[in-house]
């Protein structure tokens, strides 16, 4: 009997079907950041053991807008947009776990199912959301990347509107940020089909860029605000200081990551 093919289900005699192709993964991306301080205690509260809070500016929050084209390894995909552009905006955190920090996206929100399946792969928390960026342009009417250029980004999920932003670029910067800045310390976890079993599941893991490259950094300023919904906590995250905002256009390569623990978080499956 022929086995069946495809990194991810549906497998198939083919693998065609398979909802995400094997790594590497390929993405180039237009980035907005928001950086911001919340209340340290808020960002404990979602840092399962054995993380910990930073040691230093451990309420530090970014809030990040990228309008994504990835691809697998062929590039087909880029040929064939609807399998290769999506949208994403995500909240990062900093934890500390075994003497280093690491950074960690707590919330994330994706237009496009393959992107939610690589999420289940490497630990981000994906839902469905709908997110909206300004693009930059040469001609027209949309903003240039320059001083004084203005733009705006928006988050909904579930039909209501959970953050939204403007950034007016400032300056050339040294860097896009500093709280998405270490590799990545996600949890991996699948609950048991048993009821009270558990986690079938359950690893810490780090992964982070195999390759990167990016185009000159933008600091500015930024007016974001937060928005409560019955189904969504990013408001917890209140703002209670900004720090900075930043714009950023990036080529990363995702080509797998380590694991660092196994049955330890504590996590429920609940």
């Amino acid at each position: 009997m022929t086995g069946l093919r495809g990194y991810f289900p549906p497998k198939t005699a083919t693998g065609a079907s398979s909802l995400i192709p094997s790594p590497p993964w390929r993405y180039s991306g237009d980035l907005l950041t928001v950086e911001y301080r919340t209340d340290p205690a808020r960002v404990r509260e979602l840092l399962p053991e054995p993380l910990e809070l930073a040691d230093e500016d451990p309420g530090a929050v970014a809030l990040i807008w990228a309008d994504w084209q990835s691809c697998s390894a062929s590039g087909e995909e880029l040929l064939d947009p609807v399998r290769a552009q999506y949208k994403e905006a995500f909240a990062v955190v900093r934890c500390r776990y075994g003497g280093r920090t690491y950074s960690r996206c707590v919330y994330i929100w994706v237009d496009k199912d393959f992107a939610i399946a690589r999420g289940l792969h490497q630990g981000y928390p994906k839902k469905l959301g709908s997110i909206h960026q300004t693009r930059p342009h040469p001609y027209g009417p949309a903003p240039r990347i320059e001083a004084g250029a203005r733009f705006g980004a928006t988050l909904a999920a579930a039909d209501r509107r959970i953050a939204q932003a403007v950034v007016t670029l400032r300056e050339p910067s040294e860097s896009g940020g500093f709280v998405n800045a270490h590799p990545m310390a996600h949890h991996r976890w699948l609950p048991s089909i048993e009821k009270g079993k558990g986690l079938a599941l359950d690893e810490l893991v780090e992964s982070g860029a195999a390759a990167f490259e990016g185009g000159q950094p933008w600091v500015g300023d930024a007016e974001l605000e937060l928005f409560e919904a019955p189904t969504e906590e990013l408001a917890r995250l209140e703002i209670r200081e900004p720090i900075a905002a930043y714009y950023r256009q990036v080529g990363v390569v995702w080509d797998g990551g380590r694991l660092l623990e196994a049955g330890t978080s504590g996590a429920s499956a609940a």
